[in-house]
């Protein structure tokens, strides 16, 4: 089995002319925390909506497990074992906190998501899910309604949901937005956590928690690859120093501190 689970060649999307992603070349290495990072605008998003094929490139090819991926369905991919969140919170605010598992984990029917099934068929995914809420420490939400839960526990719901899909692959995007230090404490934690085991890809803002979190990093900038390598060899890059706070690109370590 290949040591790159997931990798492009000359990934790019145009919009009417203008360039998002322009020729990328990835490889994420299976079992490793790979981040995505850039400023705004760098086409980070943009990149994972390519990769699960919620956008059709306008050239180049995805490989997932050695297999072209790239004119897939979202679902088929998904079936795959590559499996994302979304930047914005996209639980089900209406049904319980146990509920929103149980729907995910109607996929091992291999059917349809049925909201209106028998409540005792739908109470054999109780156990599976009730363990997925401890693994994100969600246990004593789950009879609360995913509506009402704080933002940071909302996306460990999510980050519940994603793993009720068994993934082989997770892709995060933006895992710590718009969190409070102790939620993205915990998030950092939970990610560590899911991972042992897996391959996670994540698109992050927040660089330290890219430093305590991942093996390796890909900068993007204007829809290009920029740099990629460690923590250390990215952020003391010029390059990225001066994309990241359009400074001299002679002010080594700045982005340590951004």
């Amino acid at each position: 089995m290949s040591d790159t689970i997931l990798e492009t060649e000359g990934l790019t999307k145009e919009f009417r002319g203008f360039v998002a992603v322009s020729d990328v070349a990835l490889k994420v290495r299976r079992g490793s925390i790979h981040a995505l990072i850039g400023p705004n605008g760098a086409g980070k998003t943009t990149c994972f909506n390519l990769l699960t094929n919620f956008l059709p490139p306008t050239r180049g090819k995805i490989t997932y497990n050695g297999r072209d991926i790239t004119r897939m369905k979202p679902a088929q991919v998904a079936r795959l074992g590559l499996v994302r969140s979304f930047q914005i919170s996209a639980v089900f605010p209406h049904i319980t906190v146990l509920e929103n598992v149980r729907v995910a984990l109607q996929r091992q029917r291999g059917g349809s998501f049925d909201f209106w099934r028998n409540e005792a068929l739908l109470r054999q995914y109780d156990d599976r899910a009730m363990q997925l809420l401890a693994d994100v420490d969600l246990t004593e939400y789950a009879a609360e309604l995913a509506g009402s839960l704080p933002y940071g526990r909302k996306r460990a719901l999510e980050i519940a949901t994603t793993l009720a899909m068994d993934p082989e692959m997770m892709l995060l995007d933006e895992p710590t937005a718009g969190m409070t230090h102790d939620d993205v404490d915990r998030v950092v934690a939970l990610v560590k956590r899911v991972a042992v085991g897996r391959t996670v890809l994540l698109v992050e803002h927040n660089l330290k928690v890219v430093q305590g979190l991942c093996d390796r990093i890909t900068v993007l900038a204007r829809g290009q690859v920029l740099a990629e390598g460690d923590y250390a060899s990215v952020s003391a890059n010029p390059e990225v120093i001066a994309a990241y706070l359009g400074t001299d690109p002679g002010v080594s370590g700045a982005v340590a501190h951004v």
